[in-house]
């Protein structure tokens, strides 16, 4: 789905709530992937220029669980450590989006350079 707008990142935040209740998360399983997932969609936007996300349902072994992939071509991240550093921020934010959705995830993968976008992959785990 596009992230272009705040109204897009509504919809994702929608689209994400539904498959977590699909899939049987708890409320507050539900709200942390909520919460990673505005993060992240935020940042493509404003520092990507927008971008695209893209949300699956996971199945591996005994867990099922849902992915969530967050793709920009904007002008990357420099310093992928510093970036991750909570309370760094290059927008007058919190600086919290990536380490706060880092945290919030059971997996969190960022892939980024100058120039080059960026794509965040997260995850979230729950048991059959």
């Amino acid at each position: 789905m596009p992230i272009r707008s705040d109204e897009d990142v509504v919809r994702l935040r929608q689209s994400v709530r539904e498959l977590m209740i699909a899939t049987g998360f708890s409320l507050i399983e539900q709200t942390k992937m909520i919460t990673a997932a505005s993060e992240l969609a935020r940042n493509t936007l404003r520092y990507g220029g927008g971008g695209e996300a893209h949300i699956e349902k996971l199945l591996n072994g005994m867990r099922k669980g849902i992915g969530l992939t967050f793709i920009d071509h904007g002008p990357g991240i420099v310093d992928i450590a510093k970036a991750l550093t909570d309370g760094y921020t290059t927008g007058g934010g919190m600086g919290l989006g990536l380490s706060g959705a880092k945290r919030l995830a059971d997996e969190f993968e960022l892939d980024s350079a100058p120039g080059q976008g960026t794509t965040v992959k997260i995850s979230k785990w729950k048991p059959f």
